[in-house]
C-alpha cells in the first residue's frame, strides 16, 4: 500500500477573505448613507403633507360653519371661523375663533428634528361660509427645515385659502 506523500489542501487565503470583507463593507456603508437620506426626506415631506391636510381642515371646518362644542363659541356666541396657528418652532395649533373667544381643537407637536417657520400673519384665519380669510394678497407661506441636513420644503397659502 502506497500513502501519497503530498495532498493539496483547497481553501481562501487571508487576503482573499479581507478583499470580500472590505467590498461588503463599502457597499453596506453606500446602502446605509442613502437610505438614511431618503427616510429623512421622506419625514420632511410626511410633514408637509399633514399641514397641508390640517390646513384644508381648518377651511373646510370654516366653510361648514359647525360651531364646535365650549363655553367661547356657545349661544349667542358667533362662529368667527378656523384658524391654524404655529405656537412654536415644533408645534402648531388648530382650532374655532368666535366672538366670545379661541377654542383649541387640535395641537400638533413636530418631531424628527423639523422646525416649522412663522407664517405672516399667524394666526392664519379661515372665516366662515366663504367670507375669505386674513391671508394679504401675496399669500403666506410656512417653511419647514430639517435641522440634521438644512433641507427645506415650503407650504404655501394663498389669499383665497388655497393651500399648495
Amino acid at each position: 500500500m502506497k500513502l501519497k506523500a503530498h495532498t493539496s489542501m483547497k481553501a481562501y487565503t487571508l487576503i482573499e477573505i479581507l478583499v470580500v470583507l472590505t467590498i461588503v463593507g463599502v457597499l453596506f456603508t453606500i446602502g446605509y448613507v442613502g437610505y438614511r437620506d431618503f427616510g429623512r426626506r421622506q419625514a420632511l415631506a410626511g410633514v408637509a403633507k399633514t399641514i397641508q391636510g390640517d390646513l384644508r381642515k381648518a377651511q373646510q371646518s370654516a366653510m361648514s360653519g359647525i360651531k364646535p362644542t365650549g363655553f367661547a363659541c356657545a349661544n349667542p356666541q358667533t362662529l368667527v371661523g378656523y384658524f391654524f396657528q404655529v405656537a412654536s418652532q415644533t408645534s402648531y395649533t388648530i382650532g374655532a375663533s368666535c366672538s366670545g373667544g379661541n377654542i383649541n381643537t387640535d395641537s400638533v407637536l413636530i418631531t424628527d428634528g423639523i422646525t416649522i417657520s412663522t407664517p405672516s400673519p399667524n394666526p392664519l384665519l379661515f372665516k366662515i361660509l366663504g367670507a375669505g380669510t386674513n391671508i394679504p394678497p401675496g399669500g403666506a407661506s410656512i417653511v419647514l427645515t430639517q435641522t440634521a441636513t438644512g433641507k427645506t420644503l415650503t407650504v404655501s397659502i394663498g389669499p383665497g385659502g388655497d393651500v399648495k
